[in-house]
């Protein structure tokens, strides 16, 4: 990763969260701030005060004598989190398609075209991240004031570990990419109707597909 984006605490903050969502911690997985510490190689303090933060996240909790630990969520949470997510996103892109520029528009073809590309030289792997970039963008678009803010911070909380991510399936890849294209057509048109429809499935239709991959 690159340097501390704003502090040393943001900076582990930021480091333990990628680790969440690329599964490099893995549900009931011990966190010893002394490690940590000496991993990034920064002092005790703002490592506990990025586990603090985690934890109001609710992605790690305190036990007696064992001290934090990722939390392992469960079906239900899983459930909830994506009909979070299809309600806001489903509404920045109602939202968006009535208020996108031209050059906010151009600028997610650019971004949709380079998955396509990614997509066609198999290099499935960055899809994933990409497709988050993508949502978050239009949530922005939708609700600047503090819509995307919300999307994002919905995301945060409850991180998609890559291997998880339905962009690693070449035939869910290019299913999806479609529906990416069908969902900047509706924005382009300004029918935010539809637009919201789109999101809403295809988030479900991510929900859906992660609880499968969970039970098997």
């Amino acid at each position: 990763m690159a340097g501390p984006p704003q502090s040393k605490a943001d900076y582990v903050y930021a480091s333990l969260l990628d680790d969440l969502r690329n599964a490099r911690l893995s549900g009931g997985t011990p966190l010893r701030a002394t490690e940590i510490a000496q991993r990034l190689g920064v002092s005790i303090t703002p490592v506990r005060e990025a586990l603090r933060r985690l934890e109001n996240d609710r992605l790690i909790r305190y036990e007696q004598n064992h001290g934090a630990t990722v939390i392992d969520l469960s079906a239900d949470a899983l459930v909830e989190y994506y009909s979070v997510r299809a309600v806001v996103e489903g509404l920045g892109a109602r939202l968006a398609a009535d208020r996108i520029t031209d050059e906010q528009l151009a600028r997610l073809w650019a971004m949709h075209e380079r998955m396509v590309a990614d997509e066609q030289a198999g290099r499935y792997e960055l899809l994933g991240e990409q497709s988050r970039e993508f949502h978050l963008a239009i949530a922005d678009i939708g609700g600047p004031a503090f819509l995307g803010a919300h999307a994002r911070a919905v995301r945060n909380n409850f991180p998609v570990p890559a291997h998880a991510s339905l962009w690693l399936d070449p035939d869910q890849a290019r299913n999806h990419l479609t529906v990416h294209e069908h969902l900047l057509k509706a924005l382009k048109a300004g029918d935010g109707t539809t637009a919201e429809r789109i999101m809403v499935e295809h988030v479900q239709f991510s929900g859906r597909y992660r609880l499968d991959r969970a039970g098997s």
